[in-house]
């Protein structure tokens, strides 16, 4: 029998600020690596995502682990929240200093990877017709990377311009164009993340803003500021304490919970309280609050009537206040989004807010979008409608591991992995910032590297051991898969439709609900993680 050597030993899916780390880690260690990227550059989500208003609602200062790391000490941060311009600089710096476009192929997708288990390896197919092969297959594709566009009736037939959030029109410098909507009517469909900070700006210039909103989200203040050449001075000082802090914070963000209960204090306390963190920067309402603001639907009905609140007390017109405060969710049970001046768009004349579970868009026709009740005439439709988080990306590829079984029917009701890294079936294959993981629910600027690093030193454990093959042990994989969804059926999560819950609706008329993330904490996680190296990688099957 022929044995096959790999062309490399191992292939990074993702040219993002995780996927770059590892493919420069790899390559640090002495391995063969190839990076694969669909952008025709590094960046990630910050390459694809180019519409007005896109900047971090993390710290850039606890986000930018390459400086923290002594990567790229010298760059300088200009805002507390850094737009996507400067995150894009901050990652072409990056993979600068670290050499790594050498090691990628650009504009390239995979179609399918399927794993040869004669000779211990994956083989890819590349979108150029290309044929790779690797001993580790290593995903970082992001969790919010796959596009999620909505399937309207007469979508193509619309004369207007219409694109999605991520793929915004840009000019050949790759500086966003329909930027001044001035004369226009503009349409923004979905009030989530990205809605949330387009929206406002959008409204600037736009003739008429048509907001078609679902179901609102909690947003509350990012309180975004300049920072100074002696901020920066005093943050770069910091930068080693800096980085020891966010690893020992539940999700590598630079706030600790409350140790208190909000039962435990008085009603006057409460407010003061939520005062204090409602004008804090960031998502310290969401992450410095009590200790059971996720536990709790006594805990969080104090917070969410507050921030309710703080919305009928901004927006003017009480009957579209009441629109924008969700009755479907409990507070932070979804992605918090951050937003600047948010509210106050809906007291400009020319903004317009459409509740689409009241009248839904029945069709898009040439002049607009129709609803139930009425056209709306639209120059420029945005569908600011998300991602299929988590898995998305990598159930558009073929992944198919032993006996050719598919990794999305494997997954069909919800992942089963190994601390979030590995599946059973699907040897060497490795998914950071993938489901089940310390990454996906948190700062991924540092936690997907902290995960790099890991499965860095397990990959260099293997070769120093003339091992070739990793796959999880079946017991080991089920007790992690069902801790994890025990977890989080404890907290007030579990009954939501965000974008880290897979839902799947059953034949029968069932609906099965799985968890994409892991909520135990960082901390918890990468003990439990160095746990498992320490006893020489227990759990998984070594060969």
């Amino acid at each position: 029998m022929t044995h096959q050597t790999p062309d490399y030993d191992a292939v990074v899916i993702g040219g993002g600020v995780t996927g770059i780390y590892q493919a420069y880690l790899l390559d640090q260690a002495g391995m063969h690596v190839l990076g694969i990227e669909t952008a025709p550059d590094v960046g990630g989500t910050w390459y694809w995502n180019r519409y007005p208003g896109c900047r971090l609602d993390t710290e850039s200062y606890a986000y930018g682990y390459f400086a923290l790391k002594g990567i790229l000490p010298e760059w300088e941060w200009s805002e507390r929240f850094a737009s996507q311009p400067e995150m894009l600089r901050y990652m072409n710096a990056a993979a600068d200093k670290m050499d790594v476009r050498r090691l990628y192929k650009f504009s390239t997708n995979v179609v399918s990877a399927r794993f040869d288990a004669t000779n211990n390896i994956w083989k890819l197919r590349l979108d150029d017709g290309e044929d790779v092969a690797c001993r580790y297959l290593i995903s970082a594709t992001g969790p919010l990377s796959a596009t999620k566009m909505p399937d309207y009736k007469g979508i193509e037939s619309f004369r207007g311009e219409a694109f999605h959030s991520s793929r915004w029109p840009t000019d050949a410098d790759g500086k966003p164009v329909n930027v001044d909507f001035s004369g226009k009517k503009v349409g923004v469909i979905g009030t989530g993340a990205t809605g949330v900070q387009i929206i406002p700006i959008a409204a600037e210039t736009a003739k008429d803003l048509f907001v078609f909103q679902r179901t609102p989200n909690w947003c509350t203040p990012l309180g975004n500021s300049p920072l100074s050449k002696e901020d920066m001075d005093l943050i770069r000082k910091r930068y080693p304490t800096i980085l020891e802090y966010v690893k020992t914070t539940p999700t590598a963000f630079p706030y600790h919970r409350d140790t208190r209960k909000a039962s435990e204090v008085s009603a006057e306390e409460r407010t003061e309280f939520f005062e204090e963190l409602y004008d804090q920067p960031g998502y310290g309402i969401w992450l410095s609050g009590f200790r059971d603001l996720l536990l709790s639907k006594e805990s969080n009905k104090f917070l969410a009537d507050f921030v309710a609140g703080k919305i009928r007390h901004r927006v003017r017109n009480q009957e579209i206040a009441e629109k924008l405060i969700p009755t479907d969710h409990p507070f932070g049970a979804k992605r918090v989004p951050m937003e600047t001046n948010y509210y106050e768009t809906y007291n400009k004349d020319n903004v317009h807010l459409v509740d689409i579970k009241i009248d839904p868009i029945s069709e898009f026709v040439p002049e607009g979008i129709r609803t139930i009740d009425k056209l709306h005439e639209l120059d420029v439709v945005i569908f600011a409608t998300g991602f299929d988080g988590v898995t998305g990306s990598l159930d558009r590829i073929d992944i198919r591991g032993r006996d050719d079984r598919k990794l999305i029917d494997a997954w069909a009701d919800g992942p089963s992995t190994y601390l979030g890294l590995q599946a059973r079936g699907f040897p060497n294959f490795f998914t950071l910032v993938g489901p089940h993981n310390g990454s996906a629910f948190c700062n991924v600027g540092v936690c997907g590297a902290l995960q790099a690093e890991w499965v860095t030193r397990m990959l260099i454990y293997m070769r120093d051991r003339g091992l070739t093959c990793s796959e999880p042990d079946q017991v080991a994989e089920d007790r992690w898969t069902q801790a994890v969804y025990a977890d989080f059926a404890r907290t007030l999560m579990a009954d939501t439709n965000a974008w880290w819950i897979k839902v799947t609706h059953k034949p029968d008329g069932s609906v099965v609900r799985r968890t994409l993330v892991y909520v135990g904490g960082g901390p918890d996680y990468r003990r439990r993680c160095e746990e498992v190296a320490y006893n020489d990688y227990e759990g998984f099957q070594l060969a």
